[in-house]
């Protein structure tokens, strides 16, 4: 049985499921779609579009599935998907998706920090954590796992990869790799996140692979391409290797310094 404040709107049209704490001042637009035992403490708008798991806590003030800030949006029938038992704190806003993609996602597993902002048409891995005030622009893709601290502002497009720390305060407009430290003014590559990877179970032999493959990206007298070629050529290929070979090939705006 979902416990709905007599304070709080509910559109007749929204589909909730069962056992969802709904705090007074909350307010639930048409064409919403929310799952299980998830609590919206006061203040919290669900806008048109919105479709959420099960066992989220969002905090008040936050707005999720907002119309976007793009200029471009002429109202067309987008949605902006959230999934499971992410912590959304106060005063962040998660725009819904355009004509571009049309959806805007967030994972499972998230915290999201007082005052964050994701744009239209981003894409957000699971057990990520951002930090209070970062910003990421429309399109922008974060994959599993990553620690983006306060304050960072990501450029549109940009793809950051799993298991990175961001400094606070960083911006960027190219991608930034997986399992590194990035940070310092401007942005560069600063090592890698060793301890992160040791707090996720990351074995020495692993570790010491992906150690190799940056010292050849970002030691190597060649260009980028070349050192992605000496890779193949020299290191053990491994899912984790694999993974920054993609990475790297595919990036569209090209990887940090």
């Amino acid at each position: 049985m979902n416990q709905i404040s007599p304070m709080a709107f509910v559109h007749p049209e929204a589909k909730l499921g069962d056992n969802n704490i709904i705090g007074p001042f909350c307010y639930i637009d048409r064409n919403t779609v929310i799952g299980d035992n998830n609590n919206f403490q006061n203040s919290v708008t669900i806008n048109y579009g919105a479709r959420l798991g099960n066992g989220n806590e969002i905090f008040p003030g936050a707005s999720i599935s907002t119309k976007p800030q793009d200029l471009k949006f002429k109202g067309e029938d987008t949605i902006c998907e959230i999934g499971d038992n992410n912590s959304i704190r106060e005063n962040v806003t998660i725009s819904r998706g355009t004509a571009s993609k049309g959806t805007t996602k967030v994972g499972s597993n998230n915290l999201l920090m007082e005052n964050m902002h994701i744009a239209h048409d981003c894409v957000i891995g699971s057990g990520c954590i951002i930090g209070n005030s970062t910003k990421f622009a429309g399109e922008v893709i974060v994959d599993d796992f990553a620690i983006i601290s306060g304050c960072v502002l990501a450029h549109q497009f940009c793809h950051i990869g799993s298991y990175v720390m961001i400094q606070g305060g960083s911006r960027f407009s190219q991608d930034v790799p997986p399992f590194i430290i990035a940070g310092k003014e401007p942005i560069r590559y600063a090592g890698i996140n060793l301890i992160g990877l040791r707090r996720r179970g990351f074995d020495n032999e692993t570790i010491e692979l992906i150690h190799e493959a940056y010292r050849i990206i970002y030691n190597g007298t060649g260009t980028r391409a070349e050192g992605i070629e000496k890779i193949k050529k020299t290191l053990k290929i491994t899912p984790e290797i694999q993974y920054i070979i993609d990475f790297i090939e595919s990036s569209q705006r090209g990887i940090i310094k």
